[in-house]
């Protein structure tokens, strides 16, 4: 069976932006399917699919839509995750800025798997075109008969609001996204109860990730076969990866999951930058654990870059070559997870803060012989002793460079200085 992508297929034709390009495709017929199936039914079709979420964990979702109970009374919620903020990461914004009907329409389907009468799309802050974008499309759907009173001259009546976040890293974790959208201040709320029983307005909510949604219509109308096809057993379908960094051509591509990395890296991104050598690289973003270039030919699916001792996380590929400094990296990254800290936790709200200082110290020339077992205790101290993932994200960068980059540490404490400062230096005079 031969698996045609239909994201990538349709990138190509810029109509499918507009309601009539992207009726003319094909698009809305998985709605129509899903609206003459059982809600169980289109759930148990999510299942056999093997279709995992694209924002992060890889939890399968049609046994998350399946976790929502239907005899509560209350009302059931679809929230759609647009928060994309994790660093490295933008394949989401394309999506939708390309095909942002096929996003409605798998926010559609969803509802109509849950019993859902009322979805929201959260956006982030910084998103104002691609925001633009998608209420563009909305207006279309309800003046079209997609969204509204009836979708699809049927008995239906389903209704999506968008809601613009304000720029917080930390909505993008669920339940601060859910208090966010309720007003309340943004930070993760303790689990149990988990959003599908208790969420939004303490209603059965399901949230889901944009690149999530946008699998759904072609596996209502293709079904679940089609859609293993490619992939692998437990990691079926494709994946938008986002490549950044020192490579000749980032950007975001489409390939099946259990692709080695290698593949992305040269034939894709074009190798890295001036040929120069892989140092390092994040399979998922900035808050999943570094690997090397040694992992170069390992699959990106979720079991074997987890068997290398990281995460697939959202798919963000970051590229490190030969001549740069690990430490200032982990800096960096930890540094935006300090500053995007909500505060509640203790170990996340004074853990980042602190290793912030001390790799600042090591990079700055003022590192001690006992900064870099601290490190250590730190990076320890923080992982798993927070509400969300947020902290462990820290901790992450923090023990995976000194697990394969311990030596670059001790490097900085002998010299007294930055190891790879020369090498900048000669890179600024060159230019």
């Amino acid at each position: 069976m031969t698996f045609e992508p239909r994201l990538t297929r349709d990138w190509d034709d810029p109509s499918v932006a507009t309601l009539d390009g992207y009726v003319a495709k094909g698009g809305y017929e998985g709605l129509r399917s899903a609206l003459e199936e059982e809600p169980g039914d289109l759930i148990q079709l999510a299942k056999d699919s093997g279709l995992r979420g694209r924002g992060g964990a890889g939890f399968p979702t049609g046994l998350k839509w399946g976790f929502v109970p239907q005899d509560t009374g209350k009302p059931t919620y679809v929230v759609v995750n647009f928060d994309e903020s994790e660093p490295g990461t933008c394949n989401n914004r394309e999506l939708v800025e390309r095909d942002p009907h096929r996003l409605l329409e798998g926010t559609a389907i969803a509802a109509l798997a849950i019993g859902c009468r009322t979805a929201f799309i959260y956006v982030r802050g910084e998103y104002l075109w691609q925001a633009l974008v998608l209420q563009r499309a909305i207006d279309e759907a309800y003046t079209r008969g997609y969204l509204g009173s009836g979708i699809c001259d049927s008995d239906v009546d389903l209704d999506v609001v968008l809601h613009r976040g304000a720029g917080a890293y930390i909505c993008g974790e669920e339940t601060a996204l859910l208090n966010s959208l309720e007003g309340l201040r943004g930070q993760p709320r303790l689990r149990p109860p988990f959003p599908a029983v208790e969420g939004l307005y303490d209603c059965p909510t399901v949230v889901n990730n944009v690149e999530t949604l946008m699998n759904v219509p072609d596996i209502v109308v293709r079904g679940a076969e089609w859609f293993r096809s490619v992939g692998t057993e437990k990691s079926p379908g494709s994946k938008m990866f986002t490549i950044s960094g020192k490579v000749e051509r980032p950007g975001n591509y489409e390939l099946p999951l259990g692709t080695p990395f290698r593949s992305l890296l040269e034939d894709a991104a074009g190798g890295v930058l001036g040929g120069r050598s892989l140092k390092a690289w994040t399979p998922g973003g900035s808050s999943t654990p570094l690997l090397t270039a040694e992992h170069i030919d390992v699959m990106l699916d979720y079991e074997s870059i987890a068997a290398a001792g990281s995460l697939l996380g959202t798919g963000a590929v970051m590229v490190l070559d030969e001549s740069d400094c690990v430490v200032e990296a982990a800096r960096r990254m930890v540094a935006f997870y300090a500053h995007e800290s909500c505060g509640k936790c203790t170990p996340c709200r004074e853990g980042t803060w602190w290793a912030m200082r001390v790799l600042g110290r090591l990079e700055d020339g003022y590192g001690r012989e006992a900064d870099v077992p601290l490190m250590t205790e730190m990076g320890g101290n923080i992982m798993f002793r927070a509400f969300c993932a947020l902290a462990d994200g820290a901790a992450a960068v923090i023990e995976s460079s000194l697990e394969h980059f311990r030596d670059e540490y001790q490097e900085h404490v002998r010299l007294g200085r930055c190891p790879f400062e020369a090498v900048e230096e000669l890179a600024e005079a060159a230019s």
